[in-house]
């Protein structure tokens, strides 16, 4: 077995388990135990898994990067989302988008569908689906600014929220695991996340490749309360078949 799909498996193991040894990886696959630490070293330098003491675990994200870095970084993968959002979007829905370089792409996208209503708390998603050309109504929700991410948050939002009906509530998250769940590092944008998922029929998450099989501080969706999971890239063959078993269809 080449080193790279040992170290794609030993990745999907620890996704699945939370942690692995050395010495059980060694003995997986039959390896040395100083092999297996190199592959590990490898994964902890890619920054999807943690070396630990006598092993690795799931990577837990305490932050996120600035949103204007987030925006700079894997702008092909959340192209490829966006499209594969446009596609799932009826013509005259009504749609929330939460604040995310990937929604904003998604906001792009959406513009060439009639009649939507878009509904957000994202500043900048609100000026790219306004600019639409197919005449999108959309409404921006007020609340506390956030200047680092253009966006609001806070009681207000949620407020206002309640008083939509949405056919699809399309979330970015910072992190995703199959048996948590979607998560996300900031307490104020989960809770917008969580209000926009409790009123739409159907709930899309986008999480690119570097989200898959993380750990965030603060839940937005349990894995049953995800209709579609979305990302740009492939993804190893026991990921996909956990994220089946929840009942998730992945795009």
């Amino acid at each position: 077995m080449k080193p790279r799909q040992r170290q794609q498996i030993i990745q999907e193991l620890i996704i699945a388990r939370g942690e692995a040894s050395v010495d059980k990886l060694a003995e997986h696959f039959g390896v040395s135990a100083e092999t297996i630490r190199r592959d590990l070293g490898a994964l902890d330098t890619l920054g999807v898994i943690k070396k630990i003491h006598g092993g690795a675990a799931r990577v837990r994200l305490h932050s996120e990067k600035s949103f204007h870095e987030r925006m700079s970084e894997r702008t092909a993968e959340k192209r490829v989302i966006a499209e594969k959002v446009a596609k799932l979007i009826e013509p005259n829905e009504t749609v929330f988008l939460d604040t995310g370089s990937s929604t904003l792409i998604c906001a792009e996208e959406l513009g060439a569908i009639e009649g939507l209503t878009v509904i957000t708390n994202s500043v900048m998603i609100a000026q790219a689906s306004g600019a639409s050309s197919r005449g999108a109504k959309t409404f921006l929700l007020g609340g506390c600014f956030g200047a680092d991410n253009s966006e609001t948050v806070g009681p207000l939002v949620i407020e206002q929220i309640q008083r939509f009906q949405a056919d699809t509530a399309v979330i970015t998250v910072a992190a995703f695991d199959t048996e948590i769940g979607a998560m996300d590092s900031d307490f104020d944008e989960a809770q917008v996340a969580r209000a926009m998922i409790s009123r739409a029929r159907r709930t899309i998450v986008l999480a690119d490749s570097s989200k898959l099989g993380r750990i965030a501080a603060f839940n937005v969706a349990k894995t049953e309360d995800i209709d579609i999971l979305v990302s740009g890239s492939d993804v190893g063959s026991g990921f996909a078949a956990a994220i089946k078993t929840k009942g998730i269809e992945f795009r």
